[in-house]
């Protein structure tokens, strides 16, 4: 599953795109440096957008940690999201790209071939997520998963949830079923190119 993925725009950019779909972002805790990064790893901090209390069109970015310890310890930085509602704690996970790896196809090479997947013509796109806060880590966030799309299952059995700009907003909406929310993206939709 997504265990690594891509941000090379910055908070400015960010908050552009969700203006053009009339979603205020508010940073109450000021202006991230979101520094270009190839690689966001599991309990990294990375940036997401979630609801305030206040005014319903705003929406505030923070950064928050990848991932919380489960009850073994282990990192839970992705979550099945089959059969549930997720009616308090969604946010949406800002990316432009993620990874996958498939065994590689060189039977000489020693490391998994890296596939880097990007939404065609846009941007920026949004993962489906939830957050908690934990005594162990503070706040943090977890990727939703599901079912593979036709343009990731060549590649791996399970998929996260990546959401279409038009429902942004109602994935920020509790009282939007969020099964009605989660489903695969057209075929095409994704680009996908060899990296490693």
């Amino acid at each position: 599953m997504c265990n690594d993925y891509r941000l090379m725009v910055d908070a400015a950019s960010i908050a552009k795109d969700f203006a053009d779909l009339k979603i205020k972002i508010r940073f109450g805790e000021g202006v991230p440096n979101l520094e270009a990064r190839e690689d966001i790893k599991i309990t990294d901090v990375g940036p997401i957008v979630r609801t305030i209390d206040g005014p319903g069109d705003e929406v505030e970015l923070v950064q928050r940690r990848w991932s919380w310890p489960g009850p073994n310890k282990r990192p839970v930085y992705n979550f099945r999201s089959e059969g549930r509602e997720f009616t308090s704690n969604r946010c949406l996970i800002i990316a432009d790209g993620f990874y996958e790896f498939t065994d590689p196809k060189d039977p000489k090479k020693k490391r998994k071939d890296k596939w880097l997947f990007t939404k065609k013509d846009e941007p920026i796109f949004s993962i489906a997520g939830i957050w908690r806060e934990t005594a162990d880590v503070g706040q943090a966030f977890t990727m939703l998963t599901m079912e593979p799309g036709p343009d990731i299952a060549p590649y791996h059995d399970r998929q996260i949830v990546i959401l279409e700009r038009d429902v942004w907003a109602d994935w920020l909406d509790p009282t939007v079923s969020a099964k009605s929310l989660i489903k695969p993206l057209a075929a095409g939709a994704l680009a996908v190119e060899q990296v490693g």
